[in-house]
């Protein structure tokens, strides 16, 4: 359970938007730490409602493609990652920043690992037996794949001009000439 229940966030974001004072007042008043924390609230109560205010339970998992169009909106626009995580509709605006980091550290495949531990099951997942039974033709259309979409974001990123980390410039420039070589 979170450290503040919605009854809280609630009375937090009542007291701002009925003028008992600015986000470092009303965050004094009630005892919180940092006052972002009142911004955020207020910020999901005016977008989402009291569901904005709400702690997720279950913890909700991206595709690649939309952690991809949320780096891509946030490199285009530069826009602060509370707004961008209200756009989105996510609940907590480091989740953005952390997407980011993984990005330009580890390009598109680190945003497709999973986290966490493993689960203790002795049964194989359904996901991993699709994977094994693939035949090696199957496996290199699905890397083509990942290729082609991973080249094509950074081609909208230069189109774009925005800048490519050096690392991944290296790697599609490598990628390049070898498709180069291999049609001729």
């Amino acid at each position: 359970m979170g450290k503040y229940d919605l009854a809280y966030k609630l009375a937090v974001v009542k007291a701002y938007l009925n003028g008992k004072g600015g986000y470092r007042t009303v965050a004094t008043e009630f005892g919180i730490a940092d006052h972002s924390t009142v911004r955020k609230w207020v910020k999901n109560y005016e977008t989402l409602g009291e569901s904005g205010l709400e702690q997720r339970i279950s913890h909700k998992t991206y595709s690649v493609q939309f952690k991809l169009d949320v780096i891509q909106y946030k490199l285009e626009t530069d826009e602060p990652y509370l707004d961008i995580a209200i756009k989105f509709g996510l609940n907590e605006p480091s989740v953005i920043a952390n997407w980011l980091r993984t990005w330009q550290q580890k390009g598109t495949d680190g945003l497709s690992k999973l986290k966490g531990r493993p689960t203790m099951s002795n049964k194989p997942k359904k996901q991993n037996q699709k994977i094994k039974k693939l035949t090696r033709e199957q496996k290199l259309e699905r890397e083509v794949e990942l290729l082609r979409a991973e080249n094509a974001y950074l081609k909208k990123l230069r189109a774009s001009g925005i800048n490519i980390p050096s690392r991944l410039r290296k790697q599609s420039h490598e990628s390049s000439k070898n498709s180069e070589k291999s049609s001729d």
